[in-house]
C-alpha cells in the first residue's frame, strides 16, 4: 500500500463516517431510536462528549488535542514511510480514519455522534469510527504480539 493509497483510504473512510453521521443527525436524531435486528441491534442517537465508554465526559478540547496529535503523528509516519509494512499501514489507516472521523465531530458539533446499540450485552453505544479504531487497534496488537512471539522463537532457535 503506497503513501497515496493510504492517504486516499483515510480520506474515503473518514468521508464514509461523516456521511453516515450526517444521516444519523438528520433522520435518527428526531426519533432517537429505531429497531434494526430485534434482540440484537438497534440504532440509538447519542451525543457523546467524552471518549470510549463515556470516559472523560465534557473534555472535548483535551480529547481533540490528544486525538489531533496522534492523527498528525500517524499521518507523518505514513508520509515519511516510517510505517511501510502493508499490514501495519492498513491498521494505521483504520485507526487514523476513525480518530479523524470522531475528531471532526468534536470540532464541528462539540460531541461525537454515536448510534449503534448492541442489545444482547450491556455495551455503550458506538459508531463507525469507533469500529475502525477498535478493529485497527486489535489487529495492530495481534500483529505486534505475533511479531514478539516470532522474534522470541527465532532467538530461542539460535541459542543452541
Amino acid at each position: 500500500m503506497s503513501v497515496v493509497v493510504s492517504l486516499l483510504s483515510i480520506a474515503v473512510l473518514t468521508v464514509i463516517d461523516q456521511v453516515i453521521k450526517y444521516f444519523i443527525e438528520k433522520d435518527l436524531r428526531p426519533v432517537h431510536e429505531i429497531p434494526f435486528i430485534d434482540g440484537f441491534l438497534h440504532w440509538e442517537y447519542v451525543q457523546n462528549t467524552g471518549a470510549a465508554f463515556g470516559s472523560f465526559s465534557n473534555s472535548t478540547t483535551l480529547l481533540s488535542i490528544i486525538t489531533g496529535a496522534i492523527i498528525l503523528c500517524g499521518i507523518i509516519a505514513i508520509i515519511i514511510k516510517k510505517i511501510n509494512h502493508k499490514f501495519l499501514l492498513v491498521t494505521s489507516v483504520m485507526i487514523i480514519s476513525g480518530g479523524l472521523g470522531n475528531l471532526i465531530d468534536r470540532i464541528i458539533r462539540g460531541y461525537v455522534v454515536d448510534f449503534i446499540c448492541v442489545e444482547f450485552i450491556d455495551f455503550p453505544v458506538f459508531n463507525f469510527a469507533d469500529i475502525l479504531v477498535t478493529c485497527g487497534a486489535f489487529l495492530l496488537i495481534g500483529y505486534l504480539l505475533f511479531d514478539i512471539y516470532k522474534d522470541k522463537k527465532i532467538k530461542g532457535d539460535n541459542v543452541g
